[in-house]
């Protein structure tokens, strides 16, 4: 089903709430931070059945990321996008995942910050350790 693929899936901008930060005040409350996922797929093989089972369940991807995040509780937005980036690629067997995860209003003047990673499934094998 995910083979290697021009074909991706992508989730613009899933509103999260967490603890996330390092200020004191910030790990008392949770925050909103706003997420945008991509993924690969195969689209030919679904648009031939019309069939989500052969596809990437974008739903059930969206479903896990809010549960997750809610409970996730990290100092770094980096620290989230990582372990996020790592937990999909292991629970949808993806080749690899783009999470582009920002927090609005963390810094006065600015309108949000943020950080973009990509990760394949090496790296899943160097996070586990020796």
């Amino acid at each position: 089903m995910n083979k290697r693929t021009d074909d991706t899936i992508y989730l613009r901008r899933l509103e999260c709430h967490c603890v996330i930060g390092f200020i004191d005040w910030e790990r008392r409350v949770q925050q909103k931070v706003v997420l945008d996922l991509e993924f690969p797929t195969n689209c030919t093989g679904a648009a031939a059945s019309d069939e989500v089972s052969d596809t990437v369940d974008y739903k059930r991807v969206a479903k896990r990321v809010l549960a997750w995040v809610g409970e996730s509780q990290f100092q770094l937005i980096e620290t989230l996008a990582h372990r996020l980036a790592l937990l999909l690629l292991e629970e949808f067997a993806l080749e690899w995942v783009r999470v582009s995860l920002n927090k609005p209003g963390a810094i006065r003047h600015s309108r949000d910050i943020g950080v973009s990673i990509e990760r394949r499934r090496a790296d899943l094998d160097g996070a586990r350790g020796p």
